[in-house]
């Protein structure tokens, strides 16, 4: 995805997503794109506001509309009517190239399941190049010998977001395999989000 295009999207959402890499992207620039940008912040309508949250997900974790609603038909599957969109969540926060991400072996969701795809990354120490596979507690993602080297050392030595709780590093100090350690929730998402809204917009799509 262009830089330009991942720029249009935060300024039209309002709001940076980390998934997207940039930091400050919209520090010069915090109004929807065009040229009536400045003065059209409209209010949305009750649509409108479910639309950009669950545009919010797609736009981060890099998925596309029918990805999404798989996970959420996944998630509603031994879940009772209050608490799917908490699994949602969960295991979008537990898709491998999410923890790649989150570990801080890249600066994007764009880079981290780049790595995933092209075999850099193991999964309980082998090669794994789905980034949608969702990662259970206890399992360790590193990444390979050759990734651990120049190729990710940039991104590691600046992560884009802090270790969440869930996460931790097998060894101490160094960087290059982590391990889950806990359950992610609502609150990990990192970013401003209302999950009630997401779960309206699909319950009244019959998903």
């Amino acid at each position: 995805m262009a830089n330009r295009t991942k720029f249009k999207m935060q300024r039209a959402l309002g709001m940076e997503l980390p998934g997207l890499g940039k930091e400050g992207a919209l520090e010069k620039r915090n109004y929807p794109p065009g040229q009536h940008g400045r003065s059209s912040r409209k209010k949305l309508s009750e649509f409108g506001v479910q639309l950009r949250e669950k545009q919010k997900l797609l736009f981060h974790y890099g998925l596309r509309e029918e990805q999404l609603r798989r996970f959420v038909r996944m998630a509603k599957t031994g879940s009772d009517a209050g608490s799917w969109i908490q699994a949602l969540l969960s295991s979008l926060e537990r898709r491998l190239d999410n923890v790649v991400f989150r570990l801080g072996f890249a600066r994007s969701m764009a880079a981290a399941k780049q790595l995933v795809s092209h075999r850099h990354v193991t999964l309980n120490g082998r090669l794994v190049n789905i980034g949608s596979v969702v990662v259970r507690p206890g399992d360790v993602v590193a990444l390979t010998a050759f990734a651990a080297g120049e190729m990710t050392e940039n991104a590691r030595s600046r992560p884009r977001l802090n270790l969440p709780h869930f996460l931790r590093f097998v060894d101490e100090g160094v960087n290059t395999q982590g391990q889950l350690v806990g359950m992610p929730g609502v609150g990990d998402v990192p970013f401003e989000f209302n999950a009630n809204q997401v779960a309206e917009y699909y319950a009244k799509r019959g998903v």
